[in-house]
């Protein structure tokens, strides 16, 4: 009899499946990795398992223990299904912007499920990381494995995904592609690669608010990055131990909007019905593809999970219109607003005034009435932003004491604006501007930077 003695055995060996439509007019073979052929339905089934059984080796969980982790979905389920096979319990702290289908998901398998704000700080007492963190404290004989920072994440991929497709490219593959969250699966799986062929080039597809491209290209980590996105399970506000930026050479973001399109492409276009960070790596990987390979060349990408976690977002069209992401949006988006304000063109770039920080406040303030306008980002020397500037600052300073006037701007100048993504609804949009934070940022696909006001959303909004 041919049979497995538990469900995680079945874990790995997942297909390489040809994408044959949506990569029209681009050269080279480009296969995808679907991981959710995997139990669980997602590529975290394979960190569950070793992440477990090397806690088990070390004797940090023993027999009937609780397992806790912080997840946004799909570790959770993993770690629920090894559960199930080893006899422990699970409890799950999750942010509260991921979707409905997850949480039930791991409810129906006997999880506890703790739904923790989004927007807040990592180190937030109410963030999903610290709630699980605590909850491992108070409760005894329990396990919180940390996939970000548990080097048994990097090794089940250099162990597993690494040699699986090296095995079915017969060793062909020059281009591997996967989005990045935690950093276990492009770093373990991009290690074992680059040790067959030093040649192969790895692509780490990013999102808007998240801090891995900067990063890597500059080595600044900068809070200016971060700012709210809806994609799930991928980008970070923290540098995840498992990230090993010297096995990814590039990073390319991708919006929302163009990741949940191709998402839907994909299921409709190659029978791929997956998650939404399948649709960021897709879309990144085609368009950084379409200047880069030939015809020789093998490109894997991998599809992290299933599309079920997402019947009532990406795959529901009243949600697509309501965010901007079908044609007939009925909101306006930040895209929206730039457009405008470059006259309707889109291969024009409006150029952001800014100041030095370290330039007179009366200089400032020569440069706010010759522009006509009443903020303005902050810059240092090497050109980050790194605060804002508005006349209603100035004038209270100067009312307080004249002599500022003579100051450096550094020494008045605001936290900086907050940057947003472009696929920001309106009403978004509008929840973010204040009495503390006058104007917003956005950076367009040519990592140009835009400034919106609060009369560029009066505008939107009544246009």
């Amino acid at each position: 009899m041919n049979y497995y003695n538990t469900i995680i055995d079945t874990i790995g060996n997942t297909p390489l499946v040809k994408l044959n439509h949506v990569t029209k007019g681009i050269r080279g073979t480009i296969l995808a990795k679907a991981e959710y052929f995997n139990p669980g339905n997602s590529v975290k089934d394979r960190i569950a398992i070793r992440m477990i059984e090397d806690a088990e080796k070390q004797g940090i969980l023993k027999p009937g223990g609780t397992i806790i982790e912080g997840t946004s979905g799909n570790t959770g389920f993993g770690l629920a299904l090894t559960a199930i096979a080893k006899g422990y319990k699970c409890i799950f702290t999750m942010a509260d912007k991921q979707s409905k289908e997850k949480i039930d998901i791991l409810r129906a398998v006997g999880a506890e499920v703790v739904v923790c704000p989004t927007n807040v700080a990592p180190d937030d007492p109410r963030s999903y990381y610290s709630v699980a963190k605590k909850l491992n404290r108070d409760i005894p004989n329990s396990l919180y494995p940390n996939q970000y920072d548990n080097p048994s994440n990097t090794a089940a991929h250099y162990e597993t995904t690494g040699p699986e497709i090296w095995r079915d490219t017969d060793g062909r593959i020059t281009h591997f592609a996967a989005s990045v969250g935690t950093g276990g699966t492009i770093s373990g799986t991009s290690k074992f690669l680059k040790e067959q062929n030093p040649n192969l080039f790895t692509l780490g597809l990013d999102t808007y608010g998240s801090v891995f491209k900067k990063y890597k290209e500059t080595g600044i980590f900068d809070p200016g990055e971060i700012y709210p996105y809806l994609t799930e399970g991928i980008g970070e506000d923290i540098l995840p131990q498992n990230v090993n930026f010297d096995v990814i050479d590039q990073f390319i973001k991708v919006t929302d909007r163009d990741a949940a399109i191709m998402t839907r492409r994909l299921s409709r276009e190659e029978g791929l019905f997956v998650g939404w960070s399948c649709g960021t790596a897709v879309h990144g990987a085609l368009e950084w593809a379409k200047d880069h390979l030939t015809d020789d060349d093998v490109m894997v990408i991998l599809l992290p999970d299933h599309g079920t976690r997402y019947l009532a977002k990406i795959y529901n069209d009243t949600w697509m219109k309501d965010h901007g992401f079908l044609e007939d949006r009925s909101f306006k988006t930040a895209r929206d607003i730039v457009h405008s304000k470059n006259g309707g063109a889109t291969n024009r770039q409006s150029q952001l005034t800014t100041i030095g920080a370290g330039v007179s406040v009366s200089q400032a303030i020569q440069v706010l009435n010759r522009y006509g306008i009443s903020q303005i980002p902050v810059t240092d020397e090497a050109g980050q932003i790194v605060g804002s500037l508005t006349d209603s600052t100035v004038l209270n300073k100067l009312i307080d004491d004249p002599g500022v006037k003579d100051h450096p701007v550094s020494e008045v100048m605001d936290k900086p604006f907050k940057f947003v993504g472009l696929d920001n609804t309106i009403d978004a949009l509008s929840s973010l501007i204040d009495r503390d934070n006058k104007a917003l940022l956005v950076r367009d696909e040519r990592e140009q930077v835009h400034i919106i006001t609060q009369a560029d959303l009066l505008a939107a909004m009544t246009n």
